[in-house]
């Protein structure tokens, strides 16, 4: 087992740089890896847009949402164990927290091994279910069949991988291992898609650039694990580890609800997207397409989140309370300020982003309409997200839970059932603002009833 350094560069960002110094060392390379594989995710569905085919483009975001589900694995284990892991190291724990670790990766891969047979064995019924139709579910079914009956492993395990890497210290390795697969997926796409696949298969070939993507940096983290073995308490693990039971509860406290909160963020998309689908493919293809689009100044924030984390689970579990609020606060200032900014390119640009994707007039339009509306909920959704990203950093995986259940099931899809109910596919697209204003609210007297408790 490698060992920390008490004086390693690691563990000054931890205790000593100051805090905007810190976050940005730690959040600047997230970032850059949330955009580029942000930009790998837009990219396929700009390429299929190319096609100027909606039922390949509403095909691809029927999938989106199966593929989410492999976000959410990783976060139960990558987001569970790796704030674990780095709250043992701010308590010195070492041995501990290399064992937490090992067997994070171990749990990552047969849970991904489970869901990708799950995939397979129901493949059709959870496609229909999404609301595929009969022009959408054979492109569907090519597209699930490689990105997550195929590629669930490689994908759980990578993004597993980089969060524990993250939140050691080694911020600009995990980004990168990130960033050089969407470089070569958006290097792939038009490759596989235009050029070996014959005219028809676009989807297929949109696919395998997704999914050998994935593969390469599986293969790229596997190399930095062996690499800084000698240095942290990352390696690949030899054996299933047995770690203490107070461990497994606090892994499963913070992970589960790290992964339901993906989930529940999922089942939305799909009610949001069963409900679009009632509408006509077209409104399906154009709420993708803005689904897509509006998670730029939302990887950004998340990029600031996932930085902010290891920062303040650290300084939380060496009893620092100034230096963890100071992070928490600068992070929500800086993700404030990105998401003022996407309010206004969204809302102006919204002609070109869409029509950049697909100049179908139809589709566009919807799109245009839809994205000028969901833009003003960026805010909002920042606040939500930073919040929950805060409560699992501290250790307090039920909050965290309680948070996504009120944001999702309480508020988010009983309000997108009511105003689709009275106003169509317009109360849709503005249900996003109202619910996430209402949890933003809830969110705070909790977060304030927390604090109040730890101090």
């Amino acid at each position: 087992m490698g060992s920390v350094n008490p004086s390693s560069d690691k563990t000054v960002v931890f205790e000593q740089m100051s805090v905007p110094s810190a976050l940005a060392k730690m959040a600047v390379p997230t970032i850059v890896s949330q955009l580029i594989t942000l930009f790998y995710n837009m990219a396929d569905t700009w390429f299929i847009g190319q096609t100027n085919n909606p039922y390949m483009v509403a095909a691809s975001s029927l999938v989106l949402t199966v593929f989410m589900m492999t976000t959410a694995l990783a976060n139960l284990f990558g987001v569970g164990g790796g704030t674990l892991a780095v709250r043992l190291l701010g308590s010195h724990q070492e041995e501990e927290a290399q064992k937490v670790a090992s067997l994070s990766l171990v749990m990552a891969a047969g849970a991904a091994i489970v869901f990708s047979a799950l995939c397979l064995i129901f493949m059709e019924p959870l496609l229909l279910l999404l609301g595929a139709s009969d022009n959408t579910l054979g492109y569907a079914k090519q597209y699930l069949s490689l990105v997550v009956v195929i590629g669930a492993l490689p994908t759980v395990l990578s993004a597993t991988m980089s969060s524990m890497l993250r939140n050691v210290g080694y911020s600009r390795e995990a980004a990168f291992g990130l960033g050089m697969g969407g470089i070569l997926n958006v290097a792939l796409d038009p490759l596989l898609m235009f050029v070996l696949m014959p005219d028809g298969y676009q989807v297929v070939g949109a696919a395998l650039a997704t999914m050998l993507s994935n593969c390469a940096a599986l293969v790229y983290f596997i190399r930095i694990y062996r690499k800084v073995q000698t240095q942290s308490i990352l390696e690949i693990p030899r054996k299933i580890q047995k770690i203490q039971k107070a461990s497994m509860q606090s892994l499963l406290g913070v992970g589960v609800p790290a992964a339901m909160s993906v989930l529940l963020f999922d089942l939305t998309n799909m009610v949001i997207n069963r409900l679009s689908a009632s509408y006509g493919d077209f409104q399906l293809a154009a709420m993708g397409i803005v689904l897509k689009v509006e998670r730029l100044p939302l990887n950004i924030g998340i990029g600031i989140c996932l930085g902010m984390v290891p920062l303040v689970a650290y300084n939380y579990a060496a009893k620092n309370r100034a230096r963890m609020q100071s992070f928490f606060s600068a992070a929500r200032l800086v993700g404030l300020c990105v998401a003022a900014v996407s309010v206004v390119l969204y809302y102006f640009g919204a002609p070109w982003l869409i029509r950049a994707f697909i100049q179908e007039p139809t589709t566009a339009g919807y799109g245009i309409q839809f994205l000028q509306a969901r833009c003003f909920a960026t805010p909002f959704m920042f606040l939500s997200f930073h919040m929950v990203h805060f409560m699992q950093a501290i250790n307090r995986g039920k909050i965290s839970f309680a948070l996504a259940v009120i944001r999702q099931l309480c508020l988010n899809i009983p309000i997108l059932l009511l105003m689709n109910a009275i106003l169509g596919i317009s109360g849709i697209i503005w249900t996003q603002m109202i619910a996430d204003i209402l949890n933003v609210i809830v969110s705070y007297i909790i977060y304030f009833m927390v604090i109040r408790k730890i101090q």
